[in-house]
């Protein structure tokens, strides 16, 4: 019984480290998406890793202190993906339509890599900034409080 609950008790921890809050996306076009917030190293560095299956209405949003070059490497990234840099006035500075997943074993050199600026960066489904009008010029709306 004391095995039981220990092991119990441990995966309650790992589970708890691994939540995210949400906060609603609203895209250009008015389509809102619930992006899970990474705003803490450990966060950033696991985003949507593993994750086998992303609706269009929910992504991920990740949070940096400033506007900066943000660069992205997709290892273990199960999913095709949008990468929407956006800079601290809600603007889309740019989007890597389509980034290609990857997998444990997919060799280092052939990782999918995105760069851009901003001080955030909206991962979304494949095609979903295509399909709602997500270029460089436009707004988001969504608010972050830490």
């Amino acid at each position: 019984m004391r095995k039981c609950l220990l092991l119990l008790a441990a995966l309650l921890s790992v589970t708890a480290c691994n939540t995210y809050r949400t906060i609603p996306v609203t895209l250009p076009d008015g389509f809102v998406v619930q992006a899970r917030v990474a705003d803490t190293p450990a966060k950033q560095e696991r985003g949507l890793m593993f994750v086998k299956n992303l609706p269009e209405n929910e992504g991920m949003i990740f949070v940096f202190d400033q506007d900066q070059e943000q660069a992205f490497w997709m290892k273990n990234t199960l999913i095709d993906l949008d990468m929407v840099f956006v800079n601290s006035h809600k603007t889309v500075t740019s989007v890597a339509a389509e980034v290609p997943h990857s997998y444990t074993y997919t060799p280092d050199e052939e990782v999918a890599y995105a760069v851009g600026y901003g001080q955030y960066v909206v991962e979304l489904a494949a095609q979903t900034a295509a399909k709602h009008n997500v270029v460089p010029g436009a707004q988001l709306t969504f608010t972050y409080e830490k």
